[in-house]
């Protein structure tokens, strides 16, 4: 028989009902989150079950019927909206988005007082990141800019999730661009851009795809890097072609000196041969029109001072 004291049976009851609170708040949680397949979460504006506008919000339209029937000439112009064909309209009765979907293009009907509309401009944008200073991860300071370019994808979540759609996504850039920078060095800044575009890119498309924004392209304009840096790397370039053209220099020399080896050896072994060479120097000398006078000494003249030594 298990026996219960008078502090567990006060305590029982309380942690039972602690237990049912948190179970039927992560069920409310879940529920508010409706998450899609791919795991993203979507707002309860898209939720298919249809919203009442109550007995009032039925007043309240049956007399903006009556008041746009009532005074027809003047209200048709309040009425009558127009919307591009790169543009969509978001449409609120009594603070509802209506339909749940955009209207347009073309033309539609609004109720006045009741009915209030916000354009959405579907074209591409593009804007410029500022120049932000950002310490790579070998700790060196750069200043990088870059241009994105998106569009907005769904006109009800750019309306309804975010007050301002493209101030939210141009901050976002800078601080995205801060982020995947700082985790790369200098020399993947300078080599690598194609592949920190594209992490941007996609960092910023599953940040603002909540906001109905899709980001289509990101580009990085120019890393510049501090003066004593830019020095500091001339100086390491120019010394390095330095290094380059000495070897290059020492290589031609050597291949110089082997070719003279072979023709001195094929030189030795015909005495006349050396003859020929004299009148080839000699006709390369008059071709130049100088004053210059050679006048030959046979080799011949020396060769008994030559057998003395």
């Amino acid at each position: 028989m298990i026996s219960h004291t008078p502090r567990q049976l006060l305590h029982r009851p309380i942690e039972m009902t602690t237990v049912d609170m948190m179970s039927n708040s992560k069920i409310d949680r879940q529920t508010m989150n409706r998450q899609s397949p791919s795991g993203s979460i979507q707002p309860i504006l898209h939720d298919e079950e249809p919203r009442s506008l109550g007995f009032c919000g039925w007043l309240f339209i049956i007399i903006s019927i009556i008041f746009t029937i009532s005074l027809l000439p003047i209200t048709i112009f309040m009425c009558i909206k127009i919307v591009q064909e790169y543009e969509r309209a978001v449409i609120f009765r009594l603070g509802r988005i209506l339909d749940r979907k955009p209207k347009g293009p073309g033309m539609f009907f609004l109720l006045p007082c009741t009915d209030t509309m916000t354009k959405v401009d579907l074209r591409a944008k593009s804007f410029d990141i500022p120049p932000q200073e950002i310490l790579t991860k070998d700790s060196v300071t750069v200043c990088v800019d870059g241009v994105v370019y998106f569009r907005v994808s769904d006109p009800i979540m750019s309306v309804a999730n975010v007050v301002n759609a493209d101030m939210s996504t141009r901050l976002l850039a800078q601080t995205t661009l801060r982020n995947v920078l700082g985790t790369k060095s200098l020399a993947e800044v300078l080599s690598d851009r194609e592949s920190i575009s594209h992490n941007m890119q996609i960092s910023l498309d599953e940040a603002t795809h909540p906001w109905g924004i899709k980001v289509e392209r990101v580009e990085i304009k120019d890393v510049k890097l501090p003066q004593q840096l830019q020095r500091a790397m001339a100086a390491e370039a120019e010394a390095s072609r330095e290094a380059r053209a000495k070897v290059i220099a020492a290589e031609g020399e050597m291949n110089a000196s082997r070719a003279l080896k072979e023709a001195s050896m094929v030189i030795a072994e015909s005495p006349s041969a050396l003859q020929l060479r004299y009148l080839q120097t000699l006709n390369t000398i008059a071709s130049e029109k100088n004053s210059t006078i050679i006048f030959p000494l046979p080799m011949d003249m020396l060769q008994p001072f030559l057998t003395r030594k």
